[in-house]
């Protein structure tokens, strides 16, 4: 598109979103990396929480988490989530959705081993989203998996990546007189090529 310029040029929506990512990563205080990650339950009642966004794939966004949480329960079970990234510094938002596919290999793995101590422990130690009867509880369990797993914990089973392969990108941007400036990707499937319209504000 010939209006397509400056902050929304280029031909691949995912180094767009990578150099959006890379902008944040200098101006937003905390967790410029988070995303508000929408799922929906068996009813299709939707669900959303705040996770951090682990990587951009040359054509995939990836996250981790516990695949026995109610989020990995969902994803699972639909197959389809949607994200939305907002940063308040640069007035800008990518909005995706997208079908759904675990990353559990090496790559999930690699991961797992980059992260604290105490962050690999505590994937072990909690049982994500059910009922706690206590925090001391919890860090009860921190030191059972902490003696029986010690300085190198394995990942767990029930711990891994998410993939979302897209088929719907927006990249938005907020304008004078609240005329924003919004382009959507949009494919049929992954194996498609994209085509991008400009939205109304």
């Amino acid at each position: 598109m010939s209006d397509r310029t400056g902050i929304f040029a280029g031909d691949d929506p995912f180094e767009i979103a990578r150099r959006w990512l890379a902008e944040a990563e200098e101006s937003e205080i905390n967790d410029p990396n988070a995303i508000a990650l929408s799922t929906v339950d068996e009813d299709g009642l939707p669900n959303v929480r705040m996770v951090l966004l682990k990587e951009i794939e040359d054509s995939a966004f990836v996250f981790y988490t516990n695949y026995e949480s109610k989020k990995g329960r969902e994803l699972d079970q639909a197959g389809k989530a949607a994200f939305v990234m907002h940063w308040k510094s640069l007035r800008r938002q990518i909005r995706v959705r997208g079908t759904i596919s675990r990353e559990e290999g090496p790559q999930a793995d690699a991961y797992y081993k980059s992260r604290s101590l105490k962050s690999r422990l505590g994937a072990w130690a909690s049982q994500q989203s059910r009922p706690l009867a206590s925090r001391a509880a919890l860090m009860a369990e921190v030191a059972k998996v902490t003696a029986k797993h010690g300085p190198n914990p394995a990942r767990p089973s029930f711990w891994g990546g998410y993939r979302i392969d897209p088929v719907e990108i927006e990249f938005w941007a907020d304008g004078a007189f609240r005329l924003h400036d919004r382009f959507v990707w949009r494919r049929e499937s992954a194996a498609k090529n994209w085509v991008v319209s400009r939205l109304n504000p």
